[in-house]
């Protein structure tokens, strides 16, 4: 199992947990709202799932980043990364601004970064203790941009 596997599993887990917290704490939810989380829940996390996103999330966690600098970071292709970036400006994770030829992202969804990188922390230290965890960059009260 690569890590990037490891990463969804742990955050279905997570997701299991939240969703039997709400069932423990609330038993008057109905039956049709939890079908409605659930099904929420799954596109959330199915956004999630492909190790290409959070590598980009990982790229633009602590500041704004070009897309030029987002493929040289991410090591994929330019197209790759592009359809990517797509999908999280998409479901309003990026926001993104133009500057003559060029695009920038950077983090618009502050939930998402702190949830990946709560995730990834734990991942980390999972596999490689203290060394691997110092790969993971702490929560930033501000992001900062560069320009």
């Amino acid at each position: 199992m690569q890590w990037g596997e490891r990463i969804f599993d742990r955050l279905i887990e997570f997701c299991l947990l939240i969703i039997l917290t709400v069932l423990i704490v609330d038993k008057n939810f109905k039956k049709e709202s939890m079908n409605e989380v659930f099904e929420e829940v799954a596109n959330y996390f199915s956004l999630l799932c492909e190790p290409t996103r959070l590598k980009i999330l990982y790229a633009v966690c602590n500041g704004e980043r070009s897309v030029g600098d987002i493929v040289a970071q991410v090591e994929s292709t330019q197209a790759n990364v592009s359809r990517q970036l797509s999908l999280l400006y998409r479901a309003k994770v990026l926001a993104r601004r133009k500057e003559g030829t060029l695009v920038f992202y950077r983090v618009d969804d502050e939930k998402t970064i702190d949830l990946c990188k709560s995730v990834c922390g734990r991942i980390a230290m999972q596999i490689g203790g203290e060394s691997m965890l110092a790969m993971v960059p702490p929560a930033v009260e501000k992001r900062r941009q560069i320009n």
